[in-house]
């Protein structure tokens, strides 16, 4: 009877444990209408890459924006434009990415998303994050950029 009375218990927290754990998953995905709108936003951003669309891709980038890149910095609407513009020289699109995480302040006023960034076969080769900042104009705009390469796993077994 002992060992009946220990498999329950185990099985019990177990089963007390996967509830416990659903809700908390639950709870951190939970999106609310603001992330929704920034996530938009920042699928509009990508969007504007693979549309080709240059000038859309300006507008979403605030006047005081710093994208990281490589080992330096670029400050500005400007520095950022200028260098962005030769990734919309080809037809093609160089590289794409996809927004998975979005988190707002309460304030409602800055947002951080992340998620993979792919090569043009489709392959991840790095992870984006952005800060965005909801601006005078009611608009969301992109204050902070900086990409790192993916992590590298091995095929679980």
């Amino acid at each position: 009877m002992k060992n009946k009375h220990i498999g329950t218990t185990m099985g019990l927290r177990l089963l007390l444990s996967a509830r416990c754990l659903l809700v908390l998953v639950s709870f951190a995905t939970q999106a609310t209408p603001v992330a929704d709108e920034v996530k938009a936003t920042e699928q509009a951003f990508a969007d504007s890459m693979a549309n080709r669309d240059f000038p859309a891709f300006e507008a979403f980038l605030s006047e005081e924006a710093i994208f990281f890149s490589g080992n330096g910095v670029l400050r500005g609407k400007q520095a950022v434009a200028e260098h962005w513009k030769r990734f919309f020289e080809e037809a093609e699109a160089p590289f794409s990415w996809q927004p998975i995480q979005v988190e707002v302040l309460n304030s409602g006023e800055l947002a951080h998303s992340s998620g993979p960034v792919f090569n043009s076969k489709g392959e991840e080769f790095a992870q984006f994050n952005s800060i965005w900042r909801k601006e005078k104009d009611g608009q969301w705009r992109i204050v902070f950029d900086k990409g790192q390469a993916a992590c590298k796993t091995a095929p679980s077994e």
